[in-house]
């Protein structure tokens, strides 16, 4: 029986494995006369496409956050699994005080007398209305749903709190502040991400949790904005001053993406050569600044799990324990920069081709048989499971190239599909558990061999 699983083990472990558009502020002056007579007239909002109608502006980015949050329902316990192998004592609450940062930055500048979308008092009202349809909308979800905290301290974790409050209040900056300088909304909603992440990483909350606190805090202050504005009359104190600002056409942006991965080859066989690689998944940040309307610089941080197929084990020479061979998805953490360049079809459509370069950390994982059924005493045996191996990826270079066509639904917004090819020459350490070793047996091996991937999936692109 050892030497059985010592030899399933050594096969399976020796093969390969919304943002505003930018604009120019230099004529931003006290001079300027601010036209309060402005208002849209019923030709004007029939000339509006889908995209700009107000319900689409209003629910388009919350839908989609709320929907990638059921699709991710399912996987939330292997996305927590990526946490807990890379960062797994992360315990730092910034968190706690981040997710205030886009409103205080908004009533620091009004102080300051930083003319934004609004005055202080209309500014005060749009902001508690947000903060008033979020806790309702927050709230009674939380604690309706029940669902247990990934560190089991409560059950109301499903949305996120911290993360719906971070994005209110990243919308909030940008409605203020996005069409006068777009640094404010990369800013904001900058530090929401950072919040949603600090959730995730002190284990707090699912990553559908986070997704959903995203979704339900941008709904809330797109509503509150909403209706503030149709009881003033028009969508602005300050409307003249922003309709003097002038666009700039260069494609730089920032997006958030998920996908799908798939090996090109075999990451894990059996001894039948059957793959045991199952569809994976991906997801990171990409963001790029370009210089003209072609030529940029960017670059993304993403991380990718390739999660494996369960192998029966039937040992001839001992038929009276089954199991199956359980291993831990292969993960890595990749940083990469590199040129992009974009071709223009027409204002709506362009596709962007990308050549990265970077470092990619591989996790650790184990490989363990889990005991189906055993008419024998096996000493190893815990929770049902004999710990068969231990494997380690060395940190690597990885090639990225890929591309990404985007439909612009508004001049500062766009969704893209994407798909990318990833290389690298893995090397794996790996390390024989002392119980199943027997006499001659090598404990420690290290193996290299190509990694080539192929990731599919979408983008929310936010331009500025």
């Amino acid at each position: 029986m050892k030497r059985y699983i010592y030899l399933i083990t050594i096969i399976l472990l020796s093969t390969n494995q919304s943002f505003s558009q930018f604009y120019n502020k230099n004529n931003l002056q006290e001079s300027i006369q601010l036209d309060t007579n402005f208002s849209f007239t019923p030709e004007n909002a029939k000339r509006k496409s889908f995209f700009e109608k107000d319900a689409v502006q209003i629910a388009l980015v919350p839908t989609l956050f709320l929907t990638a949050s059921a699709l991710t329902w399912n996987s939330k316990e292997d996305i927590r699994e990526q946490r807990n192998r890379y960062v797994p004592t992360f315990q730092y609450k910034y968190d706690d005080i981040l997710q205030y940062a886009p409103a205080a930055t908004v009533f620091g500048l009004k102080a300051a007398g930083v003319k934004g979308r609004n005055d202080i008092k209309r500014t005060t009202i749009s902001y508690g209305a947000s903060m008033a349809i979020m806790a309702i909308l927050v709230n009674s979800i939380k604690y309706t749903a029940k669902v247990e905290r990934p560190d089991g301290s409560s059950k109301n974790s499903f949305p996120s709190g911290h993360t719906a409050m971070a994005f209110a209040n990243a919308a909030f900056l940008d409605k203020e502040y996005g069409l006068i300088n777009p640094l404010y909304s990369i800013g904001g909603y900058g530090a929401a991400t950072m919040t949603g992440l600090g959730r995730s990483l002190n284990n707090r909350h699912w990553v559908p949790d986070i997704l959903a606190g995203a979704g339900i805090g941008i709904l809330s202050t797109q509503l509150a904005y909403f209706f503030v504005d149709k009881i003033y009359g028009n969508e602005g104190d300050n409307l003249s001053l922003i309709s003097k600002l002038e666009g700039n056409e260069n494609p730089s942006f920032l997006a958030v993406k998920l996908g799908f991965t798939s090996g090109l080859e075999s990451i894990v066989e059996t001894e039948d050569e059957e793959a045991l690689a199952k569809l994976g998944w991906e997801a990171g940040l990409e963001g790029a600044y370009f210089f003209n309307k072609h030529w940029g610089l960017g670059g993304q941080i993403a991380v990718a799990s390739f999660p494996f197929s369960e192998d029966k084990v039937n040992d001839p020479d001992a038929p009276n324990i089954k199991g199956k061979v359980l291993s831990q998805s292969m993960g890595n953490l990749t940083f990469s920069v590199g040129p992009y360049y974009a071709i223009h079809f027409s204002d709506r459509w362009n596709l962007m081709i990308k050549a990265l370069g970077g470092y990619s950390i591989g996790a650790d994982g184990n490989i363990s048989l889990k005991v189906l059924s055993h008419e024998v005493h096996i000493p190893e045996l815990e929770d049902g499971k004999v710990q068969l191996a231990e494997y380690k990826p060395a940190n690597v270079f990885q090639f990225t190239t890929g591309l990404a066509l985007t439909y612009n639904i508004t001049d500062n917004l766009g969704i893209t599909a994407y798909s990318d090819f990833s290389h690298s020459q893995s090397k794996i350490t790996y390390k024989i558990n002392d119980d199943i070793l027997e006499e001659g047996d090598l404990k420690i091996n290290t193996v290299k061999h190509p990694l080539n991937y192929l990731s599919m999936g979408v983008r929310l692109t936010a331009y500025f």
